[in-house]
């Protein structure tokens, strides 16, 4: 309406004022109701023209769309195994801080699991002391087996001397004797020697390996055990929790609840936009937003990013090949827009619907001088077309609440 009468002002009514008195009609007389069309078919055509290129040139200009929204993810609340609810820790609809517990589940064999690896550590410790003890066994068995072997080396060399003197005195037999004696004191000093090593092997080796697989056990079970305690990745509000004690919680089929991060939707607005203008959304314009959660408010906004692909065009991989004619719908160009200033969508309730305006500067386009003259003015009149958009705008965010309460009947 606002684009018509503006190029009414340049073709009907000077079109009229001709008629009226260049040409002496009078309203009324020669120009009636059904001689309008006649008389005044030039500034008609011409305004019908001018307010159809007029409203192009803003709407291409100047993107406007009612697909805007604060979108935001929520995080289910789910355990990472299945198992039955033992503990519950909050309430529907109550705040909660990052890392603080929601619920447990029946956590009575990963106990178990955790106290049979203490026992298993508590175990070797045991062991370790035990074969500390065998080493002190072991190293008096070396000094008894060497003092036995010290004592029949002493004899024998007594009878190999008396012997040398004279060979009737000590028979060979004895010798022999003797000599297999020292060979078996010295084998038991070899014994005993490698009965120590092997308990000092034990402890310095066996030991620590089977108490590093013990502690590893005892990690593990652990880790299991704390996955029987759901706690809050993030802060937020816990909604849609209707969990009770004794119900059976699954993480692919029965979450417990969702939550709604502190941040969720309050940071960005996302705006789909016509792929006509495509071409023409740029990061870093300017845009206004009204929502229906804030009525009566624009919202400066300004665009930090254009998403460079369509999601009508997107298709999951399978057995069947896609063919174009389920694309029954066009799809947007997704834009992203953030506050030009901090605190701008205080009030704004996350998920509400918008409607949002993004404008064209050709500012420093102009102001380059690579451009000619005619080519500025036409730049000039872009920018300055963009006052109606904004002046719709203004007026849908004034209609708008009033069109919800009062005419939609709800």
């Amino acid at each position: 309406m606002l684009e018509i009468l503006l190029c009414s002002l340049l073709t009907i009514l000077p079109d009229y004022l001709y008629r009226r008195y260049g040409q002496g009609k009078r309203l009324g007389h020669e120009i009636t109701l059904y001689s309008v069309w006649f008389e005044l078919r030039w500034g008609l055509v011409t305004c019908l023209m001018l307010a159809v290129g007029l409203i192009t040139v803003i709407f291409y200009n100047h993107p406007s769309t009612t697909n805007a929204a604060l979108f935001f993810r929520t995080v289910p609340i789910v355990p990472e195994m299945n198992g039955r609810v033992a503990e519950i820790y909050v309430r529907q609809g109550e705040k909660i801080a990052q890392g603080a517990p929601i619920f447990r589940l029946d956590n009575s064999q990963q106990q178990a699991a955790v106290e049979t690896a203490r026992r298993k550590i508590a175990e070797i410790d045991a062991a370790v002391v035990v074969a500390g003890v065998d080493i002190q066994t072991n190293e008096a068995k070396i000094a008894e087996a060497r003092s036995g072997y010290q004592q029949a080396l002493d004899e024998l060399r007594t009878k190999q001397e008396l012997r040398s003197r004279n060979a009737g005195v000590v028979a060979e037999r004895e010798i022999e004797r003797l000599q297999n004696l020292a060979d078996g004191r010295q084998a038991a000093v070899s014994a005993a020697t490698a009965a120590r090593e092997a308990a000092q092997t034990r402890i310095s080796t066996l030991f620590p390996a089977e108490k590093a697989s013990a502690q590893a056990a005892l990690a593990q079970a652990e880790v299991e055990l704390s996955k029987t305690l759901v706690r809050a990745g993030v802060a937020g509000h816990i909604e849609q929790f209707a969990l009770r004690v004794g119900d059976v919680v699954n993480p692919f089929m029965r979450p417990a609840g969702v939550l709604i991060p502190e941040d969720a939707g309050r940071r960005a607005l996302q705006a789909g936009f016509n792929q006509v203008e495509a071409q023409v959304l740029k990061v870093g314009m300017i845009a206004e937003v009204t929502c229906l959660s804030k009525p009566w408010t624009i919202i400066p906004m300004v665009v930090t990013d254009v998403q460079d692909f369509i999601a009508a065009g997107q298709f999951r991989g399978g057995e069947l090949l896609v063919d174009a004619q389920q694309v029954r719908q066009p799809g947007t160009i997704l834009a992203y827009l953030e506050p030009l200033y901090e605190g701008g969508l205080v009030g704004v309730v996350p998920g509400s619907s918008c409607i949002a305006n993004a404008y064209s500067n050709n500012h420093d386009l102009i102001e380059s001088g690579k451009l000619g003259f005619f080519r500025k003015i036409a730049l000039h009149g872009v920018d300055a077309v963009g006052l109606v958009h904004a002046l719709l705008l203004r007026v849908q965010a004034t209609v708008l609440p009033i069109k919800l309460l009062v005419f939609s009947g709800h």
